[in-house]
């Protein structure tokens, strides 16, 4: 300890004394525009040390990232994952809380006192029927039907991991004040975690949550960002039944009211606002058909670029599903799975953020890595681009007019509580489609590995700006405040009464765990997950 205070001393006396060749007209004099202070110099230092730590936590970040990967599970099935994830953060002095906000694979992980309160955090749900073998170019799934990570989410929490473990040793080292969390973002894929933790006061006393997504480029924005807010709704019918063959005329169908409802609902479709999206699936379509089916479910996304219209699609919904009961001589009923609002990122934070990304800059990419990039687009027939090389720009706000709607992500009910960004960090392949096998190929290779680490440091260096520039801080809620809150105020899509869907997935993964367990990463015999699986890398 005594050695690294020693250098660390000796390095901030250098760069506070130091300074280039420079004519006088150049030279900047003690407090003008322009000038160092001492706390900026060291601050730089700083940094650079973060960034040494997560540099030497490389092999615990991979070793995260595969098994992760390995383990596959989908959204509220994440047990696995918790148990791995908050062992380690045990191991590194952090204290959990397990079954936050009333979901059994929900967790929270602390450490340090006091202000500033920074959250990290980022989603770890697969997605079903995306189990793929990594750096295999071709459809080979692990297990036949199961789920897996065709977004990417096996790599975020791993980065949010390593930037607090670094960020912790740099801060009991140099005596910095303040308290880092972690949490993970629980079921993202059915878009039912984060406004439970909103709703259980996860983020109360909360100074600015540094979230974080898997992207194929480097980037950051403010602002209203595009995409949409949603409402998650299972309508269920409840009808009469009757043998299909000898008295149909005694049953009332459950099943016709679901069709009934779709059919409206597809109509009016041509009614509704270009920005919107919806979509459903029959999760509830009967026994066997020569049995009327008294009971028939269907499950909707409603989508919407603003609070006022995702409430008014919502409420649509609600009045076909009651005339498709009419219809049918039966009755309706409806739960609220899950909801997001629109996401609208803080402009402070996200440039300090930027500022970070344009200092670590993009991983170094070997050549294998580019020739195994361009063999995964021509898989999908994408354009053989390869990595990206270069940062992007700072993103800008989105106006309601040009937003044409999109996806969603519950990040943005934590938006509308505290100061919030989202990192997007290059650690997959540029040109891939969206929730699919071809998606989950690169994330427990070297290109996703390498896109942690730099992630971790960009996360980690801005929590280091907010820990130590309380002025950040303070402009980050004036911006909350004053800017995005102005004229919006916060309204819950889910009520008192709605709790977590914690059913959803748990029959899929009691039937395929088992199997799935069997392809589970073991990081003490092997190197690397591919190594495991006998997967060349690049893929001959």
């Amino acid at each position: 300890m005594r050695t690294r205070s020693i250098w660390l001393t000796l390095t901030l006396l250098a760069l506070l004394t130091a300074a280039p060749s420079a004519s006088p007209q150049q030279k900047q004099k003690p407090g003008r525009p322009g000038a160092r202070s001492a706390a900026d110099v060291r601050l730089d230092g700083l940094k650079a040390e973060v960034a040494r730590e997560i540099d030497g936590l490389q092999v615990l970040t991979q070793q995260m990232v595969d098994s992760l990967f390995s383990f596959g599970e989908p959204g509220f099935q994440e047990f696995e994952t918790k148990r791995y994830c908050t062992a380690i953060l045990r191991e590194h002095g952090f204290a959990v809380e397990e079954d936050v906000a009333g979901m059994p694979t929900g967790w929270l992980a602390s450490w340090g006192s006091g202000k500033p309160v920074i959250a990290l955090g980022s989603d770890v749900d697969g997605l079903l029927e995306t189990s793929q073998k990594p750096g295999v170019l071709e459809h080979a799934p692990l297990v036949e039907g199961a789920p897996g990570h065709g977004e990417g989410h096996n790599s975020g929490i791993p980065l949010s991991i390593t930037a607090a473990i670094a960020l912790k040793r740099v801060m009991e080292r140099e005596k910095i004040g303040g308290t880092i969390k972690v949490w993970p973002g629980v079921a993202e894929e059915l878009i039912a975690g984060k406004a439970q933790f909103v709703k259980a006061g996860v983020f109360d006393g909360v100074d600015a949550v540094l979230f974080s997504h898997v992207s194929s480029g480097f980037g950051v924005s403010w602002g209203a960002a595009s995409g949409t807010g949603l409402v998650s709704v299972e309508y269920t019918f409840t009808g009469t039944s009757a043998h299909a063959g000898g008295a149909p005329w005694g049953g009332r169908s459950a099943l016709d009211a679901v069709e009934l409802m779709d059919v409206a609902w597809n109509f009016r479709r041509e009614h509704l606002r270009p920005s919107h999206r919806s979509h459903s699936v029959i999760t509830n379509g009967g026994g066997q058909p020569n049995v009327v089916p008294p009971t028939a479910s269907v499950w909707y996304y409603f989508r919407e670029i603003d609070y006022p219209h995702i409430k008014e699609l919502h409420e649509l919904g609600d009045t076909m599903a009651k005339a498709a009961a009419m219809m049918t001589g039966t009755t309706v009923s409806s739960r609220l799975l899950g909801s997001a609002w629109p996401q609208h990122f803080n402009k402070p934070v996200a440039e300090a953020t930027y500022a970070n990304i344009e200092r670590v800059g993009m991983p170094s990419w070997s050549d294998d890595d580019q020739a195994f990039a361009k063999a995964v687009q021509r898989l999908v027939k994408a354009r053989e681009q390869g990595l990206s090389t270069e940062v992007g720009k700072l993103g800008q706000p989105v106006k309601p007019e040009d937003n044409r709607g999109g996806g969603s992500d519950d990040i943005g009910d934590v938006s509308w509580t505290v100061p919030t960004i989202t990192l997007r960090y290059p650690a997959n392949i540029p040109g891939l489609p969206g929730h699919h096998w071809a998606s989950a190929i690169a994330m427990a290779t070297p290109v996703a590995h390498k896109g942690v680490t730099a992630g971790a440091k960009v996360e980690a260096m801005t929590a280091l700006d907010l820990l130590l520039k309380p002025e950040l801080v303070k402009q980050a809620w004036e911006y909350f405040r004053n800017e995005q809150t102005k004229e919006t105020t916060y309204q819950p899509l889910i009520g008192p009464g709605d709790k977590p869907a914690v059913w959803l997935n748990e029959k899929l993964m009691r039937e395929l765990r088992p199997t799935m367990q069997k392809f589970y990463y073991d990081p003490a015999r092997y190197k690397t997950y591919l190594e495991q699986l006998g997967i060349p890398y690049p893929p001959k």
